[in-house]
């Protein structure tokens, strides 16, 4: 089947080489995002959020950042991915429109709020959090990116604090990844490199001893 989600996962590929004449429209990006919003979070408190630099000389700085790398000047646009450190603070909101509708009474309401906020205390458990969230999110927007035809490409070699600082990003946000759009100058990716067979890193059940 065309476009079928083990199409799409077996054939997106890492571009490292994008035709730097290829524009991509705010609208769809946006489009994009519109279906990648639907990835799972932690309570639904939807964690990621992102940077989209799609600005000629802002990404150009951008490329400065990420040790002048060739795929992050020649993209289409380059998207940093956060995750949001301070996302249960949002989960009033979030969880509103479920008490309104019915969904949940005022004492389950107060319960999951509180909950929610009791688990967030540690530091760590929100960046953790912020990481695992935002990187869900970030593969499942390169998934439907590959299958509206532009290939991107997963990356952390790059400087956050420059980037924090030329992007103005809260301390509030965890720089998560970088993701680079676009579209390969090749029809004809090279061949993937090699796969573990599942047995070597599946597990039914307990490690064999």
């Amino acid at each position: 089947m065309k476009n079928s989600v083990e199409e799409i996962v077996r054939t997106r590929r890492s571009a490292n080489n994008f035709n730097s004449e290829v524009k991509i429209s705010k609208k769809e990006i946006g489009e994009m995002f519109e279906i990648a919003k639907f990835a799972p979070s932690a309570y639904n408190l939807q964690h990621a959020n992102y940077v989209v630099v799609d600005e000629l000389e802002l990404k150009l700085q951008v490329k400065e950042a990420a040790y002048r790398q060739h795929k992050v000047g020649t993209a289409s646009a380059a998207i940093l991915v956060l995750g949001d450190m301070e996302a249960y603070t949002d989960a009033e909101r979030i969880y509103d429109g479920m008490y309104r509708l019915g969904m949940m009474d005022e004492l389950q309401f107060r319960q999951t709020i509180d909950f929610i906020y009791a688990a967030y205390q540690n530091p760590e458990f929100c960046k953790e959090e912020a990481i695992r969230n935002a990187s869900l999110s970030a593969m499942q927007f390169m998934l439907i990116a590959k299958s509206k035809g532009w290939d991107t490409c997963p990356m952390i070699g790059f400087d956050p604090q420059q980037l924090r600082t030329l992007l103005n990003i809260p301390d509030r946000y965890h720089i998560v990844m970088m993701m680079t759009i676009g579209k390969e100058k090749t029809n004809h990716p090279r061949p993937r490199g090699y796969r573990k067979p599942i047995g070597e890193f599946v597990h039914f059940g307990a490690f064999s001893s």
